[in-house]
């Protein structure tokens, strides 16, 4: 499966294991990323390749943000450990650069509570809240840089 920013600088190609459903985040941070929401599908990091230049932003103590340095393309999220090392993971990877993605139900959605009232989110799915979300993740410090 491939897929590639705006102006096709950067490819990314999925060799094998991927999750095909998309993941929704509301959180304040992914608000300002996407102007909305941010939705991602997850890939460990052995099924992912890149070509092209791609360039990573620290976006917080526990993630980068990978994007498209010539037309600004949003690529990927990756969780980091304290040390800076990706966690195992992977990459959570942007659908809507893969055509494949079209299709892919939506698997779950967090800081539903922050949601913007035009991103509201309808079907049948796990969500979680703010609070509901820290909690099982202590690494995470706010959702607000």
């Amino acid at each position: 499966m491939e897929g590639r920013c705006l102006c096709g600088a950067v490819a990314i190609r999925v060799e094998g294991e991927h999750d095909p459903r998309v993941g929704a985040c509301h959180c304040r941070m992914c608000q300002r990323w996407s102007g909305g929401l941010f939705l991602c599908f997850t890939a460990p990091a052995a099924s992912v390749v890149v070509t092209g230049e791609a360039r990573e932003f620290q976006s917080s103590p526990f993630a980068r943000r990978g994007f498209c340095p010539a037309c600004g393309t949003h690529l990927w999220f990756r969780d980091q450990d304290e040390k800076g090392e990706p966690r195992d993971a992977g990459y959570e990877l942007m659908p809507g650069l893969f055509d494949e993605a079209k299709d892919w139900p939506l698997r779950s959605e967090i800081y539903v509570d922050r949601a913007m009232e035009s991103a509201r989110l309808a079907g049948d799915h796990p969500r979680k809240t703010r609070a509901d979300y820290e909690q099982h993740n202590p690494f995470i410090e706010g959702d607000d840089p």
